[in-house]
């Protein structure tokens, strides 16, 4: 059995904040690089086209690199589907959907709930004890989300298609903590990156009867930049991304790393102000700091949800 447990590698160690900047820099990337991307292609053709390249350069590393890669159960096939159709085609969806009508810096903030709904789950379905900190941090960052989602931008936010965007990114956060805490019993079978290949592999299955002519069209349109945000998701958020966060998961403790997480909204809310002069109201960076404020609250205690978090 391989299991994603602390590691001993010198080398590794000596390049631990390098190895957990990277993640946080291309995830704080990707929220404005999807609203680029979807200029040109529909949400939907956005995920197809980011998981497929995805799934491309993961099959490469799988047939090249097999032994790295824990066996595949036949019982584990469907759970493993679930898990990647859920926390990654349905997460990625919401994500692209929402940013057709939201800025990144507030589908960022949204998606930063992710810790605390972990733990809101991992409560109930795994009956972890619920602390004063959970009680205090928890509906201080949600009241966080309420804030940006309904005062804290320049737009009207009571249009009907800013309110399914926002609630399209927290249903993207919810099922992202789902892919957490359903993904943890999986983690005592498979490696942590055997396992995000694996759901990957299976989850983008599930995009195939939303594949259309429109793909084909869409794709032959696409102009360099369209074809470099889709690379850049692809490649450096997603791969790299992923794969540099369970190493730096191997190496360290999810509540010890956890903290790196609070850098993503901030990071995106810059680069969305200077790409796309996205507006910062006083009440966004208040309705910002609640949200951070909840996380670093909730994140005092003991990891509650294991070692499987993933993020734009």
């Amino acid at each position: 059995m391989t299991s994603s447990q602390e590691i001993q590698h010198p080398k590794a160690k000596k390049f631990f904040f390098l190895i957990i900047l990277l993640p946080i820099v291309f995830w704080a990337f990707a929220f404005p690089f999807i609203k680029i991307g979807l200029e040109e292609l529909s949400p939907i053709n956005l995920t197809i086209l980011r998981l497929f390249l995805t799934c491309g350069v993961f099959l490469v590393v799988l047939v090249a690199f097999p032994k790295k890669f824990s066996p595949i159960r036949r019982k584990d096939i469907i759970p493993l589907f679930l898990l990647g159709f859920f926390g990654l085609v349905v997460y990625h969806l919401g994500l692209n959907y929402g940013e057709m009508y939201i800025s990144p810096s507030v589908a960022s903030l949204i998606i930063a709930t992710i810790p605390v709904f972990t733990v809101i789950f991992a409560s109930f379905l795994l009956k972890e004890k619920v602390t004063w900190k959970i009680a205090v941090g928890v509906p201080l960052s949600l009241s966080g989300v309420v804030v940006i989602s309904l005062t804290g931008t320049g737009g009207n936010p009571f249009e009907m298609t800013y309110l399914s965007a926002a609630l399209a990114v927290l249903i993207s956060a919810l099922v992202g903590a789902g892919y957490t805490i359903a993904g943890k019993k999986l983690l005592q079978q498979y490696s942590a990156l055997s396992l995000t290949v694996y759901a990957f592999l299976f989850g983008s299955l599930g995009l195939i009867p939303f594949l259309s002519t429109s793909v084909i069209t869409e794709v032959t349109a696409l102009s360099w930049v369209g074809w470099g945000a889709v690379l850049f998701l692809a490649l450096f958020p997603t791969v790299v991304g992923y794969v540099l966060w369970y190493v730096a998961l191997e190496l360290k403790t999810a509540s010890e790393i956890s903290v790196f997480l609070y850098f993503i909204p901030v990071l995106s809310t810059i680069i969305s102000y200077f790409l796309f002069q996205d507006p910062v109201t006083w009440l966004f960076l208040l309705g910002g700091g609640f949200v951070i404020a909840g996380l670093i609250i909730v994140n005092l205690q003991k990891p509650a949800a294991g070692k499987n978090q993933k993020n734009g």
